[in-house]
């Protein structure tokens, strides 16, 4: 029963997200850029080439973690590495807690690396892990990094959801410390501020994922599925994932963001403030159900195209150089800044 439970669960996070495609609010208009001098190359030059967790992406996006665990999922998950195929891009499975818990749902997981033998993956598992639990799920899909999500709002608002978080720094003290493949601790929805990255890099994390509000609302799917209104004053909980990004502007860390994206600029306007790469997940799965697997790898090529476009328009031939461009902060998003203490004028007159 309790694994009849967990498929179901994983079953409704899917149909959940799907709907919220068009509910979240990112602060991405409160960043805009200075129009730049007229670029000085082809287009065909551009290099979208980026580097975290030790090793090279010829992209700097990925397919972040959504699914696995059911029947269902398995499908979804088949498609989804069938267009990272495709198209060349990394991505991330779901939470793979399920298969360890019942080895017949492991299939809904490796099935992305028996359709994508030589592609990059990332395995995921939640903090509360062993050090064992996370060598199988790395050797489960032959992964080329774990991902360790933080979803404590989630849990809390779950009903049945973890409520002892005591352990939860050490175990991800105790993965990394093993040094045999990358880690990548990333938020789910949430965001991250700058202390939490300071406690994560304490205990020896070096690529986080910001996570950040806007995208799929796992506060808001978890109250849908308690249907009692419990929790529901969480559902606006977290930073938005622009806003993380300014409040880690000094980490020393590896960047990566996610939370919101839902156009090639999305990702230009993270990787200028400071992101090494950008997860999406929502914008996928929603042209993935709308559409089909042929129509979504045409997308997600098409925004390879069009990110070489944008970064022309900035003169900027590769992503490293994105992080010097001139970007204006306002709204709401500069009132956050300043609340903070992060300093955003230097970032409108940088060259």
């Amino acid at each position: 029963m309790e694994d009849q439970h967990r498929s179901r669960r994983k079953d409704e996070h899917i149909t959940l997200a799907y709907g919220q495609f068009d509910e979240g609010m990112t602060s991405f208009a409160d960043v805009r850029f200075v129009p730049q001098p007229i670029p000085h190359f082809h287009t065909n030059s551009v290099s979208l080439q980026t580097e975290f967790a030790n090793q090279r992406f010829e992209l700097p996006f990925y397919i972040n973690a959504m699914t696995g665990g059911s029947t269902r999922t398995k499908q979804v998950n088949q498609s989804l590495a069938i267009i990272a195929r495709e198209t060349g891009i990394a991505m991330a499975v779901g939470s793979q807690s399920a298969a360890l818990q019942d080895p017949d749902m492991i299939d809904t997981y490796s099935i992305v690396r028996k359709e994508n033998p030589t592609g990059k993956i990332f395995a995921n598992l939640s903090a509360n892990n062993s050090v064992d639990n996370a060598r199988k799920a790395v050797e489960m899909l032959e992964a080329n990094a774990l991902q360790i999500h933080i979803n404590v709002a989630q849990e809390l608002v779950m009903k049945e959801g973890d409520r002892d978080f005591s352990n939860w720094l050490e175990a991800i003290q105790q993965i990394v410390a093993l040094h045999e493949f990358p880690v990548i601790v990333k938020e789910v929805g949430f965001g991250m501020s700058r202390e939490l990255m300071e406690q994560l890099q304490n205990v020896g994390v070096k690529t986080l994922d910001v996570g950040g509000k806007g995208g799929t609302n796992f506060a808001k799917i978890e109250s849908d599925r308690r249907r009692d209104g419990a929790y529901r004053y969480l559902e606006d909980w977290g930073l938005t994932t622009a806003e993380s990004l300014l409040d880690c502007q000094n980490s020393s860390g590896e960047i990566l963001a996610s939370g919101g994206i839902k156009t090639p600029l999305d990702i230009v306007k993270c990787l200028a403030l400071g992101a090494k790469s950008v997860g999406i997940s929502g914008v996928v799965l929603h042209q993935l159900k709308r559409t089909d697997v042929e129509t979504t790898i045409q997308m997600l090529q098409n925004w390879q195209g069009e990110l070489r476009s944008i970064m022309t328009l900035l003169g900027a031939k590769g992503i490293p150089e994105l992080a010097q461009k001139a970007i204006l902060i306002e709204g709401d998003l500069k009132h956050f800044a300043k609340l903070r203490h992060v300093p955003t004028d230097h970032l409108a007159n940088r060259t």
